[in-house]
């Protein structure tokens, strides 16, 4: 039986009991930072091994990115409602079980099925290991907790394309997911055993299950759309129009729901309005960055999967080393300085690739790239952050931030469906260095565009909060793919 968290948690990082937490947190949150990070260096192989379409390959991305976004705040609730550590595991167990069938899919379309199951697993651990060290740890110890929890998560991230090409290049690209299943087996019986439960006593009413089967829906058939355009399918305009009705009747619902997952009151403030819409700037371009430059490096510049996975590394370890001094830093200037001069410097970095192509040179041509890549982000997402926390009151802060990061990896979802049909990639451009390179050199600017339009939004509308204003727990970040969450549950 759940024992509510009525009374303040009392666990000390350094008891025996909070060393366990940290540790089955820690391996939960990475298995999905991994396969967020991994897959794309992965798709190269899984497009020779299973003869797949661009489009499938696109899939593998996207199934498990909709299912994430669609059902991610569902996820957070259902933690609260019937025990975060019951959830926690759940999730878990579920993951790894989709991952082994991603780990034996005989051909694409089970392995985009699998995916998307796997999304699902993901959207109920990735709130749930934030969740139960907010609940766990003693108010004194918590703050130390999460930047322990969030720095060694992110290590996690920045070696996955690491250890993703080197799995990819040795046992093969199912290891990729197939290595799920132990850490599951490590992480599971370690939170039953050690973890304390805990739920919401103020938790109650309906889920709103329908709001979320409305905006996965609305999600997937856009998506399709995109993707299928490239083709000439006669299936695209009916898929567009069905997804914008989905669209619509999501509002209408979230807006006459008492118990709505995403309350559209909420977007009163107008500062968290153009703080999401900066965020789907800049996430759009990260996620069809990321895709395209593991696919540029190994299809066009003849890189391997290890090769490839390593080049990416700088961005995330310059975000380790310092999104926390950017955070700070945000904090006496304010965000809209970061939230302008970040994106820009993302799009330089965006054009920067265009010099990456067939007998690239990793110090001269990458690297200098990747390097102002990591050095835009490092400026702009702990500030977000910040600024999506204190748009609204405290006690809308986890809802706040399960939005925007929801928002996040939907933009980063259209991206990659977008981005072949804007520059003219083809269903087999990834099989041909020369096509998928003058494809890669269109895409590139396209998404410089988007982070300017981003930092012109920015710097119109994002203004200073409230000195009394909620500051985020989560200073330490190795995230690429979404901004990492922040639980709105305090002791």
């Amino acid at each position: 039986m759940a024992v509510t968290a009525q009374h303040a948690p009392a666990v000390r990082i350094s008891s025996p009991t909070g060393r366990w937490i940290l540790l089955t947190t820690v391996l939960g949150s990475s298995m999905a930072l991994l396969d967020s990070t991994v897959v794309n260096v992965a798709l190269p192989h899984i497009g020779r091994d299973l003869d797949a379409s661009l489009a499938a390959l696109q899939w593998t991305v996207n199934a498990y990115m909709l299912t994430l976004a669609g059902l991610i705040l569902l996820g957070g609730s259902l933690g609260d409602r019937y025990g975060r550590r019951r959830i926690f595991v759940l999730g878990v167990l579920w993951f790894a079980a989709a991952s082994l069938l991603c780990g034996l899919a005989p051909n694409a379309g089970v392995l985009v099925a699998a995916r998307a199951l796997q999304g699902i697993g993901g959207a109920l651990l990735t709130p749930g290991s934030l969740a139960l060290i907010q609940a766990s740890f003693h108010p004194d110890d918590r703050a130390r907790a999460v930047g322990l929890w969030s720095g060694f998560g992110g290590i996690g991230a920045a070696v996955g394309p690491f250890v993703g090409g080197w799995l990819v290049d040795g046992p093969g690209w199912r290891w990729v997911f197939l290595l799920n299943v132990p850490l599951a087996l490590v992480c599971a019986p370690v939170a039953v055993r050690h973890v304390p439960e805990s739920a919401d006593p103020g938790a109650h009413g309906r889920f709103d299950v329908l709001g979320a089967a409305l905006g996965a829906l609305s999600l997937a058939l856009v998506t399709y759309a995109l993707i299928e355009a490239g083709h000439g399918s006669a299936a695209v305009a009916p898929t567009a129009a069905a997804g914008v009705a989905a669209g619509v009747a999501f509002v209408y619902v979230e807006k006459h729901r008492a118990t709505a997952m995403m309350p559209l009151d909420i977007f009163a403030s107008r500062q968290f309005t153009a703080v999401n819409l900066v965020t789907l700037c800049v996430y759009a371009a990260f996620g069809g960055f990321f895709f395209l430059t593991a696919l540029q490096l190994q299809v066009a510049v003849g890189w391997s999967a290890l090769q490839a996975g390593t080049a990416l590394l700088p961005t995330t370890v310059l975000m380790l080393l310092f999104s926390a001094r950017s955070g700070a830093l945000a904090d006496r200037i304010g965000p809209r300085i970061p939230l302008t001069a970040g994106p820009l410097l993302c799009a330089a970095a965006m054009l920067l690739m265009l010099r990456v192509g067939e007998g690239a040179d990793y110090l001269t041509d990458v690297l200098p790239a990747l390097l102002v890549m990591g050095a835009g982000m490092v400026t702009l997402v702990a500030p977000l952050t910040a600024a999506v926390l204190a748009s609204v009151p405290t006690a809308r802060a986890g809802l706040a931030s399960g939005i925007n990061n929801a928002a996040a990896r939907a933009a980063g979802l259209v991206a990659v469906a977008a981005l072949p049909l804007v520059s003219g990639m083809g269903p087999e451009a990834y099989r041909s260095a020369s096509a998928f390179d003058a494809a890669f050199r269109r895409a590139m600017p396209v998404l410089a565009g988007v982070l300017v339009a981003g930092a012109v939004l920015a710097f119109a509308t994002v203004r200073r909060p409230a000195p009394d204003c909620r500051h985020p727990e989560c200073r330490t970040h190795g995230w690429v793919t979404a901004p990492p969450l922040e639980d709105g549950h305090h002791g």
